[in-house]
């Protein structure tokens, strides 16, 4: 069946639910450490404390999740991960002391790390083929104007009620998950007859169809085309890192231009994901690109749009032309984006074995989590020895990515690989046996 006409049974409530939790957590990211500040009374040094150390205790217990999807399924693992968000910050207003304060940012942390790594892992059950790509697509489009709307929200509540407002904002966010988890509820997952594929590494090992698939993470770790597969999104997502941390410095310190370039690039790329990825997404999923070749191709316009600034560094035009360079460069960046986003998630989703992908997506989403955790100290000390450099090391990363991705792509399974993978070439008929001559 073609990609645009299959369906997904609570398709509109799992989009319409991540618009919502977007907006919450829009309501509160952009303004994490104040946010926290005002609504626990907590100062500034000892929140930014409590939430690295509990960030730390949620990405270390990651695997978990992964370990709760295989056992329980991901619907019922989102549904609990959404009531402990709500749960979260209904409390938080009232988590003023250090101790309560700690507790709830770590039981919220530990959702919050995790629920990524299950969302993919419900995608994986809830669509198949290139539905999958076209829901990545939708989420990640709803999910940018999700986030841009609750930062214009927070910002008009501010604006009314000073920053007492905050408290409100935090109870409207669980509001927003304890929505987004009833309309989770109407999401139907979908099973696959039969075993467990075995990664294709493993192809040519004796048939072990009769035995049960190795549990565990073991599995994951002797999957070498998975493995290859997660360290290619690993250089991806330095780039992904790159318009959060290094453009605002790289504006401010090489560039020496005003702090409104930063807040027009993050408009534009919020715009651009919000307005067309899911149409930019269509059309990749039309032309029928293996998934391998797509993402590829998004890494090499990171790695384009990288390249740009290490010109428009050694340029350095007026503020014009500045404005003007700096804007395309986010434009290429954000078709990069679009077009790597929705087939890498695919592909990962596709590529794990059904009855591990949470641990196999766990092991995946690791590469995003590393990739986060390095960005701010790796990008900081490169920009200190030339603000050019970084971007040289990212556009090097980049390539790298788009080349393994290709040289993958025949050690990966072939629905992985293709949305709609191709049917297998019918066998020949066998001939007709020829009569025996008949006896005079």
């Amino acid at each position: 069946m073609a990609a645009q006409r299959q369906r997904v049974a609570g398709e509109r409530a799992l989009l319409v639910a991540a618009g919502i939790s977007s907006v919450g957590i829009g309501m509160y990211v952009p303004f994490t450490l104040v946010f926290f500040h005002h609504v626990t009374g907590l100062s500034f040094a000892v929140v930014g404390v409590v939430l690295t150390v509990t960030g730390l205790a949620g990405l270390a217990l990651m695997p978990l999740a992964g370990v709760a999807v295989d056992r329980f399924g991901a619907k019922p693992v989102v549904l609990v991960l959404y009531a402990v968000r709500t749960l979260g910050f209904v409390l938080y207003p009232l988590a003023g002391s250090l101790p309560a304060f700690a507790a709830v940012a770590l039981v919220t942390a530990l959702a919050d790390r995790s629920f990524a790594v299950v969302q993919q892992s419900l995608i994986g059950e809830v669509a198949r083929g290139g539905a999958r790509d076209r829901l990545q697509a939708s989420l990640r489009a709803l999910q940018n104007a999700g986030m841009g709307a609750g930062a214009m929200l927070v910002s008009g509540v501010l604006a009314l009620w000073g920053p007492g407002g905050f408290s409100y904002t935090a109870w409207a966010n669980a509001l927003a998950f304890a929505l987004a988890g009833l309309l989770v509820t109407r999401v139907r997952p979908v099973r696959d007859a039969g075993a467990v594929a075995a990664p294709a590494f493993r192809a040519a090992a004796p048939d072990t169809s009769a035995r049960r698939p190795a549990a565990g993470y073991r599995m994951v770790l002797r999957d070498r085309a998975f493995l290859g597969l997660t360290a290619a999104n690993f250089l991806t997502a330095l780039g992904y890192s790159a318009l959060s941390v290094l453009f605002p410095l790289y504006i401010a310190t090489w560039l020496h231009g005003p702090d409104s370039l930063t807040g027009a690039a993050f408009t534009l790329n919020t715009a651009l994901c919000a307005g067309v990825g899911v149409l930019i997404a269509g059309r990749v999923r039309r032309s029928g690109a293996r998934r391998t070749r797509s993402a590829a191709l998004g890494a090499l316009l990171f790695a384009a749009a990288f390249a740009g600034q290490i010109v428009l560094g050694t340029v350095r035009p007026g503020s014009t032309g500045l404005l003007v360079a700096l804007l395309a460069i986010v434009v290429v960046y954000t078709v990069g984006e679009l077009v790597h986003s929705p087939s890498g998630g695919a592909l990962s989703v596709s590529a794990a074995p059904e009855a591990v992908r949470g641990r196999y997506l766990a092991t995946y989403q690791l590469s995003y989590s590393l990739a986060s955790a390095l960005a701010p100290s790796l990008f900081t000390t490169l920009l200190a020895v030339d603000g050019r450099l970084p971007w040289a090391v990212l556009a090097v990363a980049a390539l790298g990515a788009a080349g393994a991705l290709v040289r993958l792509e025949r050690h990966l399974p072939a629905e992985a690989v293709y949305a709609d993978p191709p049917a297998a070439p019918a066998p020949a008929a066998a001939p007709a046996p020829v009569a025996a001559p008949v006896a005079a």
